[in-house]
């Protein structure tokens, strides 16, 4: 395979350089999108906890082994090597901190922090006698943090890292495959000491969560081989396939139906997949001949697990064969937990809900050793109360000239100005300068959607109602004055008053028009009305078909208006961007979804020649059953030139990113600085794993459930 070229890859995340401009920015018309995620990924909070492996661990055996401050997730421990300890600023100094008789821990990890994700290695030692009472290993003083990639691939989404030899394997998504709903996700391999990067997964593939077995010669991943993703939000229909690790050669299909691969050694690996028997997510075991090529005939499948539980995400250690650690989801639990199961006893010990029973913990993890499993959960006590800041988080934006943050809500809009952003904090809608200073609520109940009136101050418009709602849900267009009589709670006017879905308005530059979507004919079409008057001031319709028409965005110089619509496939949940005048002229197609694909949330830059969205354009680059619970893990913030031109990827990682919006203003990551502890901790398990079989097979589901997650 041909290796990755570096120096494009560092172009193309050319940012920390952009992130530290100052006021130059403002002068050459530099800007700002901001977007939201979905499920408060604000609030994740994640961290490396580890017990040891013993039966009835206390909450005092529970160590945290991550900074408490990043957001970090999906680790490893390696075994300690001489490329590993050659990468630490002090080995001496390290060495020195533990007892002779007593092994450090190594702990790789992938992390987000200063703005992209990266893959980091600690090494600690858990035996220090400064650390004898202490639950957390944050406490040792010359605890070491470093990162492997360097930044290289800096904003990449990076996923189930492996350290062997002198290699670090991951995945990572920063190549185009150049094809619509076409994953980006493929494994890599970097040189720890030179940086030098190889790609190992074929072109026009994807592959997710690698293993490296024992003897790092195989890696096994899930993959869609060249079937491709077919928009699934739930387990994955991948296959398991396996490759030498030195070049991604010799690949060979070895499972059907699979994912989240684990090697005891050469020749056996585990795995998860839903039973087609009995629909539980179950453990199964995959036996490889020894000796002999590799391929689904010759491999030995057997179920580990028995039905009656969902277990998944299985971990094992090449040194002890006699238990997996997995992560359960049980019917009189509504929490993730980490579990071992006894292989020789058929038996499952539990672990994390004799510490933590109210906490989900994901993705877990064996030492080399056996004797610590790892896991990353929530740190911190759960906090239902709001921070009075509002919270923008920056990234590593790959546009030069444009800042990138995350909202800690949906549907933001920038006020004509750029001092101030509107959004929704279900269910009201709030208002805060562009610093985050003076959060208000404008409006107390249900809306989704905002957009500023360019000509009057201080006005925004919104949609009140039922989300997702059929064509004759009451949902209504109103104007709120954010600025108005302090007498008043809440000053707004209702702009339609027939009853049906009235949606997504969007304002023309000079102030006069509203252009929304109404369901008012029996389908969702676009419609044009007075923007003070609303229905009553004048109306009229710009689109007519049995399709959806919705999510409008008007250009800055009034010569068009951008729209999501799913009218070559009306029904289908197939939605494109298309561009109209306001006269109804001109209707074309911007982007091409590709087939089933979702292309949604138009926003114009501010001098009118690109726009944001959000888009599956980008496939899936997760295994979803790994993650908190989104309903869309796929979207991601793209641009694109009017002419279709110039599509760019902003976003990179597993969750669903969504409601962009492009502001006239250049925000410096230290103008919103990321409180580093911030107090609430909490998201939601995937709600397709509340979804519990009977025993005739057929799926029951339980009431989802909102669990806060703390210690």
């Amino acid at each position: 395979m041909a290796p990755v070229n570096v120096i494009l890859i560092l172009l193309l995340h050319f940012s920390l350089a952009v992130s530290s401009a100052s006021s130059d920015h403002q002068s050459s018309g530099a800007t700002s999108i901001i977007f939201a995620t979905l499920g408060s990924r604000s609030d994740y909070a994640f961290d490396i906890f580890t017990l040891p492996t013993r039966a009835s661990p206390s909450s005092a055996d529970e160590l945290q082994l991550t900074d408490g401050k990043s957001f970090n997730f999906n680790g490893n421990f390696p075994s300690l090597s001489s490329s590993l300890l050659s990468l630490l600023p002090n080995r001496t100094l390290l060495q020195n901190e533990g007892p002779q008789d007593s092994a450090p821990l190594s702990l790789v990890y992938v992390t987000e922090r200063g703005g992209s994700s990266n893959i980091f290695y600690d090494l600690v030692y858990l035996n220090s006698p400064r650390n004898s009472r202490s639950r957390s290993a944050l406490e040792i003083p010359k605890r070491v943090q470093v990162p492997l990639l360097k930044g290289k691939n800096g904003i990449a989404m990076k996923d189930k890292p492996t350290v062997t030899g002198e290699y670090v394997i991951y995945v990572s998504t920063h190549e185009d495959p150049g094809k619509p709903r076409a994953s980006w996700a493929a494994v890599y391999s970097t040189e720890l000491k030179t940086g030098l990067t190889q790609r190992l997964t074929p072109y026009g593939i994807a592959d997710f969560s690698p293993a490296v077995s024992p003897s790092g010669v195989y890696t096994a991943v899930a993959s869609y081989g060249e079937s491709g993703w077919n928009g699934e939000v739930e387990e994955l229909s991948t296959d398991i396939y396996v490759f030498l690790t030195r070049d991604g050669t010799q690949r060979v299909k070895v499972v059907e139906h699979g994912g989240w691969p684990s090697w005891v050694d050469d020749s056996t690996l585990y795995f998860h997949r839903r039973s087609e028997e009995d629909n539980w997510i179950s453990i199964y075991r995959a036996i490889l001949p020894s000796g002999k090529s590799f391929s689904t005939d010759s491999v030995i499948v057997e179920r580990v697990t028995p039905p009656g539980l969902h277990a998944f995400t299985p971990a094992t250690s090449p040194y002890n064969n006699k238990f997996i650690a997995v992560a359960t989801r049980r019917s009189d639990s509504d929490y993730r937990h980490v579990e071992l199961y006894d292989l020789v006893k058929n038996k499952f010990i539990e672990l994390t809900r004799l510490v933590s029973p109210q906490t989900h913990h994901l993705n877990p993890f064996i030492s080399p050793d056996s004797t610590r499993v790892g896991y990353h959960r929530c740190r911190g006590a759960s906090n239902d109360k709001k921070s009075s800041h509002f919270i923008l988080e920056n990234l590593n934006s790959p546009v030069a000239e444009t800042s990138l943050f995350r909202v800690d809500g949906s549907f933001p809009s920038w006020s004509p100005g750029g001092d101030r952003i509107a959004y929704v904090d279900f269910p009201g809608i709030y208002v805060v300068n562009r610093d985050g200073s003076n959060r208000r609520q404008v409006y107390p109940k249900t809306a989704f959607s905002t957009v500023w009136d360019p000509v009057r101050p201080g006005v925004v418009y919104s949609s009140t109602g039922p989300t997702f709602a059929s064509e004759s849900t009451k949902v209504d267009i109103i104007s709120i004055n954010v600025d108005g009589d302090a007498e008043e709670a809440y000053n707004f006017k209702k702009l339609t008053t027939n009853g049906e879905n009235n949606a997504f308005p969007a304002v023309s530059p000079d102030g006069k028009w509203v252009v929304f979507r109404s369901g008012r004919s029996g389908h969702k079409n676009l419609y044009v009305m007075d923007a003070v008057e609303g229905e009553k001031g004048g109306l009229r319709r710009l689109t007519e078909g049995p399709w959806s028409d919705t999510m409008c965005s008007w250009s800055p110089d009034g010569e068009w208006i951008a729209f999501a619509s799913d009218r070559e496939n009306p029904g289908s949940g197939s939605f494109e961007l298309f561009l109209i005048h306001p006269n109804g002229t001109g209707l074309r197609k911007l982007i091409q979804s590709g087939l089933g694909g979702r292309t949604n949330h138009p926003y114009f830059s501010p001098d009118g020649k690109s726009i944001v969205f959000t888009t599956d354009y980008a496939g899936i680059s997760a295994e979803p059953i790994s993650n908190p619970h989104h309903y869309q893990p796929y979207g991601e913030i793209y641009t694109v030139k009017l002419d279709g031109s110039d599509l760019k990827r902003l976003t990179h990682n597993s969750f669903e990113d969504g409601t962009p919006a492009w502001g006239p203003v250049y925000i410096k990551p230290e103008d919103v600085e990321w409180p580093i502890n911030r107090p609430k901790c909490s998201f939601e398990e995937c709600h397709w794993l509340n979804e519990m079989p009977s025993k005739s097979g057929e799926v029951e589901s339980l009431k989802p459930s909102k669990p806060q997650c703390g210690a």
